[in-house]
């Protein structure tokens, strides 16, 4: 209940939406949950692309989903690899919901590569969604805020922690998103919004194989691989009035690891 009265009425922009068992909607419901508003960016076209893939109706499902929580919720389809995204995400969002006080920037573009398949096209596809458009977005609702306080959270990955060989590409952009966030967060303190980066360690989205996920497993101290629920308890904390002296963080939920 407590919990509940902090964030109830609150509206929060929460990208990479697209599938229920991702972190992304796992964030939604923990959000929801506690009467927080939900404005949902996916992009099934990426999904489609991907081993584990999505169903056709599956993001707007999920907002259904949301909305019987009781909650205001409404959905989008854009790519965030385009500029002029940012901007449509937070006219739709306001258009939709009225004044957004959270946003989580949880998208990403992720392609295994190694320094022998790195090329401008496989960088720039990763840039244009983990940075360009995670900044833009973080501009956007910026110029977007009214107050009288505002979160911001950056999911990022474990490359501060260790390599992240055949990753190249995306623990580059992922270590911008660091930097980023560290920065931003000095600026924007006296606006009274916060900035933080949540890194989830290794999570089971429906990715792993079960051979895979019990090599992770038998490495970890506490026995397990991440939940996305784990990430979303974490980004819950941080979006409410409790974190608000919490500002320009790494921090890292990896289960030891």
């Amino acid at each position: 209940m407590y919990q509940q009265a902090m964030l109830a009425g609150k509206t929060a922009i929460i990208t990479g939406t697209s599938r229920k068992i991702g972190i992304g909607a796992a964030i939604a419901r923990a959000l929801a949950d506690v009467g927080c508003n939900i404005f949902a960016a996916y992009y099934r076209p990426y999904d489609a692309t991907m081993p584990w893939g999505s169903q056709a109706d599956e993001a707007e499902a999920f907002v259904v989903e949301l909305q019987q929580m009781g909650v205001q919720a409404a959905g989008l389809e854009i790519d965030l690899s385009d500029p002029a995204a940012a901007s449509e995400v937070l006219t739709a969002a306001v258009k939709a919901m009225g004044p957004i006080d959270i946003l989580v920037n949880n998208a990403t573009y992720s392609v295994n590569d190694g320094i022998n398949k790195v090329t401008a096209v496989h960088l720039d596809k990763h840039y244009a969604v983990n940075v360009r458009g995670m900044m833009l977005l973080c501009a956007e609702f910026v110029r977007h805020f009214q107050g009288p306080w505002g979160r911001i959270i950056n999911l990022t990955s474990g490359q501060g922690v260790g390599p992240m060989p055949s990753e190249l590409a995306y623990a580059a952009t992922k270590g911008a998103v660091d930097a980023f966030t560290v920065s931003l967060a000095a600026e924007l303190a006296g606006q009274h919004i916060t900035v933080n980066a949540v890194d989830p360690g290794i999570t089971d989205t429906g990715w792993m194989e079960p051979a895979l996920q019990a090599h992770f497993a038998a490495q970890a101290p506490l026995g397990r691989v991440g939940l996305p629920e784990d990430a979303a308890r974490l980004v819950r904390f941080l979006a409410s009035p409790e974190a608000g002296w919490v500002t320009g963080q790494i921090i890292r939920s990896r289960g030891g690891l």
